[in-house]
Parts: C-alpha cells; sequence; structure tokens
C-alpha cells in the first residue's frame, strides 16, 4: 500500500466547503459574518422575542447570517412607523407646536400618551409576530 500524504486543506468537494486537517479529521472552515450594529429597544425585544418564543426562527436566521440584517430591518422600519403614528394623532387632536408654547404641561401629556399609543401599535404588529 503507498503512503499517501493528506492535504492540510481539502477544498474537493461538491459544496465548495473548505476543510482542514486537524490530528487525524477534517473539520470544516466555517465561519460567520460578523456585522457591527447597535440594536436599538425594537430591535433588543425583537431579538428577545425571536430567542424565547421563536426558536426555529432565529436559528435559521442565525445559521443563515440573516439576523442582523432581519433586526435592523425591524428596527429602522419601528422608528419610521411610531413616527409616521405619532405625526397622525396630532393631526387627529389638534395638536399644534403654538400649543407647546401656550399650555406645555397638556402638550407634554399629550404627546406623551401619543408615544405609548404609537409603541403599543408597533409592538403588536412588528416585534411580537
Amino acid at each position: 500500500m503507498k503512503n499517501k500524504e493528506l492535504k492540510t486543506n481539502n477544498i474537493e468537494n461538491k459544496y465548495g466547503i473548505e476543510y482542514t486537517k486537524v490530528g487525524d479529521y477534517y473539520l470544516p472552515n466555517l465561519v460567520l459574518e460578523k456585522e457591527k450594529i447597535i440594536l436599538n429597544k425594537y430591535g433588543r425585544m425583537r431579538l428577545k422575542f425571536l430567542k424565547e418564543n421563536r426558536k426555529a426562527e432565529y436559528t435559521i436566521m442565525f445559521v443563515n447570517g440573516t439576523l442582523n440584517k432581519h433586526l435592523k430591518e425591524i428596527q429602522e422600519t419601528a422608528e419610521k412607523r411610531i413616527d409616521i403614528i405619532i405625526e397622525q394623532l396630532k393631526q387627529q387632536n389638534n395638536l399644534t407646536e403654538e400649543m407647546k408654547n401656550t399650555d406645555q404641561l397638556y402638550w407634554v401629556s399629550m404627546m406623551n400618551n401619543f408615544k405609548s399609543t404609537a409603541e403599543e401599535i408597533i409592538l403588536k404588529e412588528l416585534i411580537y409576530v
């Protein structure tokens, strides 16, 4: 029997996965892409929801490398929708910037109310789906 020298790196397979010889075994060189994103409140809430309630979806997105893209998309969409909803509520209730100067407490309380209403809508539409 001929003494064959085994290669340290082997790419000869139908999937194109590179393997490295460690001892007597070939181990795949799998590396996850690390994309640095900063998650805001809505991105972190979506991540927690996926981890706790949608484990299969979380695992699939994590392995495919689409989790960061998904979380970034969710948080951008949530921020835009909150701004739109707040503007719509301001128009429906005739809350103007002029009122900010005349009756500050009323204006602040209404804006806080609008923000909490918008966040509830976002949580039901985007985060906990």
